[in-house]
């Protein structure tokens, strides 16, 4: 297998242990463990790991191992509004320039969501979500649009998960998803934006409790760890 492949897939995997707290806030992420115990060599790995710091999930140090972040609640709030303020414009276009097929796609996406509410794992369920919201961003078909969507969803990963896992019901995963995909098929601009707005409008102040148990809880990543990779 290709290394910039293996690397995905490793970062897959280890976005993952970040998102379920395997991996919890200032644990260090020590590239050779993480590559013996996945049983890969370590080019992949730290490859990998450069990925996850793209996405704000781990934080690279000079000389030490990286750790994996503590969310910051200022800024999560400040990418939150650049997310927002994206997913309305991305929806705003779509209504304009989406295909029936892109509509019909991000339809199918939704019933899946309907389909498995109740026995879906939660991160499995996180993830088709986030993948509803990049297909209407590709929707818009503006790629400078989806491109920085993109980049911030993916910064906005863990927050945006322990906001979805606080507020899990079907009213949210299901209804709200459903008022936006009618106004991507009425073609109503207005009404797409709105139903964005009332389905994030939330997010940040949402997860503001968890962030602050979160870093009063984790220990300094200088105390808790030797740093050495």
């Amino acid at each position: 297998m290709k290394e910039p492949v293996l690397a995905q897939q490793i970062a897959a995997q280890l976005r993952r242990d970040i998102l379920r707290g395997k991996l919890a806030p200032g644990a260090s992420v020590k590239e050779r463990d993480n590559a013996a115990e996945l049983g890969v060599s370590r080019t992949p790995m730290r490859e990998a790991i450069r990925l996850l710091a793209t996405e704000g999930l781990v934080r690279l140090r000079p000389s030490r191992s990286p750790i994996v972040a503590q969310l910051d609640f200022k800024e999560v709030q400040d990418q939150t509004q650049v997310l927002v303020a994206l997913e309305k414009l991305s929806a705003e276009l779509a209504c304009i320039h989406a295909t029936r097929a892109d509509i019909d796609g991000i339809s199918r996406i939704l019933a899946r969501m309907e389909k498995h509410f109740d026995t879906m794992d939660p991160l499995d369920m996180f993830e088709v979500d986030m993948s509803f919201h990049a297909a209407i961003a590709r929707a818009s078909h503006n790629d400078a649009l989806a491109e920085t969507h993109t980049s911030f969803m993916q910064r906005l990963w863990r927050a945006r998960y322990l906001s979805a896992v606080q507020r899990r019901n079907r009213e949210r995963v299901v209804t709200q998803h459903g008022q936006i995909v009618d106004a991507l098929r009425a073609r109503d601009p207005r009404a797409a934006v709105a139903a964005i707005d009332i389905h994030l409008r939330n997010m940040a102040e949402d997860i503001r409790s968890v962030i602050a148990a979160e870093n009063k809880e984790t220990q300094s990543p200088e105390s808790a760890n030797g740093g050495q990779t």
